[in-house]
């Protein structure tokens, strides 16, 4: 018994949960469409930011991890040259003559690998007077067609040392064109060796054009390192072994070992306080996602930085969270838009049955209301005929007729659907059987005045015992005989109506008061709630009514909580 107990319970609640649900929708079948899209909308750019931010975390980790896989590659590639330099240092400084044969067989020994990409090779220049530069132009010359010359030449820019380049292996086109050029007559390449000569290590310099561009604008840099030869005279510099490299390709040679692809970076020159842009790999888009790497190239300091080439789109996967989430909140606007409308048409469905259901109480209020009083119309007129009545044929002529009435008013409130019913329309029902013969005159006169469904009734039964006093009595008993129906307004709320009676018997003041009498200044009376005026005047019967002229809300269906009515 308790188990049932609570699943009806279970069922009341999960019904009255439901009903208030459609309630909602069907009171804001706009609103509640809007902000169930509006939630998924929101739920949605939640999860695009939860994953954004877990792309942009592993992405600055994956960013991160390649700028050190790349700043150790850079820095290896530049070990790997100084230690070659360091190496063919200790070697020059040895031997009492540097010969071509001796440079080549040196480089072609240390079977430079893949390492050392990115630089153009190893050089060897040595440290000449200005009277040796004859001597070395021929040394230079050697197996060349043409006669290879110092540039810059003394002629051009005099000065006291040089440090040309006698040799440049590998032997390439464009190495060949570096041979001759005089490395200490360019400020930077100057400062570096200075800096080499002193310190006695391998150090590069700054950003420089290399020789061998011909004229071209790719940065590169070189580094340089000092040979000395010990002498009865001390330590002696005979010159310099260096690699030229070309930033570009060095930077481009580090990056293929950590496959750069989706990933660019920037090489930059910061020893002299200032930052110079050396290389950049392709792709460069300036992202907010980057790492900076400081390096440490031959003694001079530099600065990697590695960005992501991932574009500002979102990712994949957000594209797919926002497209589906657009998706589901549309579907779902969509489902609750129509159940809304149907929650819409559910509450006008049960606001027509209401509003039926209360029409139909009305109308079975009024009908047994209306049903009341034309009954006590039919026993007040059943009780004035039995008490007048001579004979029984008399008293079922005077029901008869005084029924036919009440019918005959009946049917023209029936036609309009008990509403209004005009004054005109009442007294030609009640006269039809008088104005449809030419012994007889009936003029009806006035303005359109309407009246409300009980006045009419009663307006109809003293307009019948008038009309039935004239066929026995009076106007309408003889041929000529004229009954004029004039009315006007007094007002808004009254109608006056007067009955005139021409052209019949000399009408005399009747010595007891019949029916017709009593239910005119009786019934009709009260029924209209105003005095009755009847006068017998010797020309003819003059009676004057006064009709109220009700507005249609004073006498519509009435609401479940009037009971008062018309009575």
């Amino acid at each position: 018994m308790t188990n049932r107990i609570e699943g009806r319970a279970l069922l009341v609640e999960d019904f009255e949960g439901k009903g208030k649900r459609r309630r909602l929708l069907a009171e804001y079948p706009r609103a509640v469409p809007i902000l169930i899209f509006l939630l998924v909308i929101a739920i949605t750019l939640v999860s695009l930011f939860a994953i954004e931010r877990g792309e942009a975390q592993r992405e600055e980790a994956d960013v991160n991890r390649r700028a050190q896989a790349m700043a150790s590659a850079i820095e290896r590639r530049a070990f790997t040259s100084t230690s070659y330099l360091r190496a063919g240092s200790a070697l020059l400084s040895t031997q009492d003559e540097i010969t071509s044969g001796l440079f080549r067989r040196f480089v072609d020994e240390l079977r430079l690998d893949s390492n050392y990409r990115g630089a153009e090779g190893i050089g060897w220049a040595p440290v000449v007077t200005s009277p040796m530069v004859p001597e070395f132009e021929d040394r230079l010359s050697e197996g060349r067609v043409s006669r290879v010359r110092v540039t810059p030449s003394l002629e051009e820019r005099p000065r006291p040392l040089l440090v040309p380049i006698l040799f440049l292996r590998p032997d390439t086109i464009r190495n060949r064109r570096a041979l001759g050029f005089d490395m200490y007559s360019e400020p930077v390449r100057r400062a570096a060796m200075d800096a080499a000569r002193l310190e006695e290590r391998p150090t590069a310099s700054g950003p420089v054009t290399l020789a061998q561009e011909g004229g071209g604008s790719e940065p590169g840099f070189l580094i340089f390192m000092p040979v000395f030869r010990q002498s009865d005279m001390g330590r002696e510099l005979l010159g310099f072994i260096y690699s030229p490299f070309n930033a570009p390709q060095f930077l481009e040679s580090a990056a293929e070992l950590v496959t750069y692809e989706g990933f660019s970076a920037r090489l930059y020159d910061v020893d002299g306080g200032e930052r110079e842009l050396l290389a950049e790999l392709p792709g460069w888009k300036g992202s907010t996602t980057r790492v900076e790497r400081e390096l440490d190239i031959a003694g001079r300091r530099m600065q990697l930085i590695v960005e992501s080439a991932r574009t500002d789109a979102l990712s994949t996967m957000a594209m797919i969270t926002l497209l589906f989430g657009l998706a589901v909140a549309s579907l779902l606007m969509l489902i609750a838009r129509l159940l809304a409308q149907q929650a819409v048409e559910d509450s006008r469905s049960l606001d027509w049955f209401a509003q039926q259901n209360s029409i139909r109480d009305s109308l079975t209020r009024e009908l047994n209301h209306r049903v009341k009083n034309t009954l006590a119309n039919v026993l007040s007129i059943v009780s004035l005929t039995r008490r007048r009545a001579t004979d029984l044929d008399d008293f079922a002529e005077g029901i008869d007729g005084r029924i036919r009435a009440l019918s005959a008013t009946h049917d023209l409130l029936t036609k309009s659907e008990w509403g209004t019913t005009p004054i005109r329309s009442v007294a030609e029902v009640e006269l039809a059987p008088y104005s449809r013969t030419a012994e007889h005159e009936v003029v009806l006169d006035g303005p359109d005045v309407d009246l409300a469904p009980n006045d009419a009734l009663s307006f109809g039964l003293a307009l019948h015992e008038l009309a039935t006093n004239a066929a026995k009595y009076g106007a309408l008993s003889v041929e000529g005989g004229r009954v004029e129906i004039h009315w006007s307004n007094i007002n808004e709320r009254l109608a006056k109506v007067e009955w005139t009676e021409r052209g019949g018997p000399l009408v005399r003041q009747p010595s007891r008061r019949g029916f017709g009498t009593e239910l005119i200044e009786k019934i009709v009376a009260h029924e209209l709630r105003h005095p009755v005026e009847l006068e017998f005047d010797e020309r003819g019967v003059r009676c004057t009514l006064l009709v109220p002229v009700r507005q249609p809300s004073e006498f519509a269906l009435r609401a479940p909580q009037d009971t008062s009515g018309e009575s």
